[in-house]
């Protein structure tokens, strides 16, 4: 139907999350669309991307740099870190403005079914740097699904005896009904009332 060339484009932006058939195409047809300038543009930013932007050597998040700026900044309290599952998780907590500590980013979360064991996560470096940082709290904040919490006991499990470890709480949204929550989120919020 298309030339393979086109088409061949059409299948690179069906790899991104949440793009099917008819979004793909018409993300083609934006691009052919495109003068030589446009196209130049995002051409670079892409190219840069991949060559610019790497994990933090020290939390794995991303950094143009050796380490990422929350790494960085002098004013954080380094006594603290909050465990996600991305660094898209770390854009999300810091756009409530309220943690200042530090960061430790998994890139997954176990998942048996996929062949995703702790080995393949980054917890050996968040366990070196309980180790070797002044460490008195580590915040485990995965999203509330069965392989989150699963990777949340794994981690409360050999967290145990080396540091203080939680969990934020689980709850009704605000704006929601008791009577269309879930028993295991009312369960949640009766556990983790105040």
């Amino acid at each position: 139907m298309y030339p393979k060339k086109f088409n061949d484009l059409i299948q690179a932006f069906r790899k991104l999350p949440g793009v099917g058939q008819k979004t793909a195409e018409r993300y083609a047809y934006t691009v052919l669309g495109w003068n030589e300038e446009e196209f130049t543009e995002f051409q670079n930013a892409i190219n840069h991307m991949k060559e610019g932007v790497h994990y933090c050597k020290k939390c794995g998040n991303m950094s143009e740099g050796e380490y990422c700026e929350y790494c960085m900044d002098l004013n954080r309290n380094t006594h603290m870190i909050c465990v996600v599952q991305s660094p898209k998780d770390i854009a999300a907590i810091e756009s409530i403005q309220e943690y200042n500590g530090l960061y430790h980013v998994l890139h997954g979360v176990i998942n048996m079914q996929k062949g995703i064991l702790p080995d393949s996560l980054n917890i050996a470096s968040l366990l070196e740097r309980i180790q070797k940082e002044d460490i008195e709290e580590v915040i485990l904040a995965l999203d509330p699904t069965v392989e989150g919490e699963t990777t949340s006991l794994y981690l409360e499990k050999i967290l145990k005896d080396k540091v203080k470890t939680t969990r934020l709480a689980y709850g009704i949204p605000i704006g929601g009904h008791l009577d269309y929550t879930d028993a295991l989120t009312l369960l949640r919020a009766f556990e983790g009332r105040k």
